[in-house]
């Protein structure tokens, strides 16, 4: 799991990231990426909406795409900022197409360096 070191916990941090950063969209996600003026560790936050569907299944989108992120943590760029949006199909993917877009976006982001990619 994601350390609270690299988790966004702060509401202002999630409303600047999502209205200043750049967004990445994709089938089941929305993606968006900004530089943390303060620097630091790379820092993810998680955006599951009721559209998703129940709070069982807005639980295991967001713990998939935690589980994503961790395991993209160490080629994440420093002092980068991202915050995942699930969108509705995100319910049904399958994880391969989850992990797959998200590894896509973060890259085209700039959000991870492509040597320590996995895919």
């Amino acid at each position: 799991m994601l350390t609270k070191a690299n988790r966004i916990t702060a509401a202002d941090d999630y409303r600047g990231v999502v209205r200043r950063g750049a967004r990445f969209v994709g089938a089941n996600t929305v993606l968006y990426v900004r530089k943390n003026p303060e620097g630091g560790t790379p820092r993810f936050g998680f955006i599951v909406a009721k559209t998703v569907g129940n709070a069982v299944t807005r639980n295991l989108v967001r713990r998939r795409l935690k589980a994503i992120c961790h395991s993209r943590l160490a080629s994440a760029s420093p002092g980068v900022d991202v915050v995942i949006r699930a969108l509705p199909p995100s319910a049904t993917a399958p994880w391969a197409d989850l992990d797959a877009e998200v590894h896509r976006s973060l890259l085209k982001s700039g959000a991870i360096r492509v040597s320590g990619s996995t895919l």
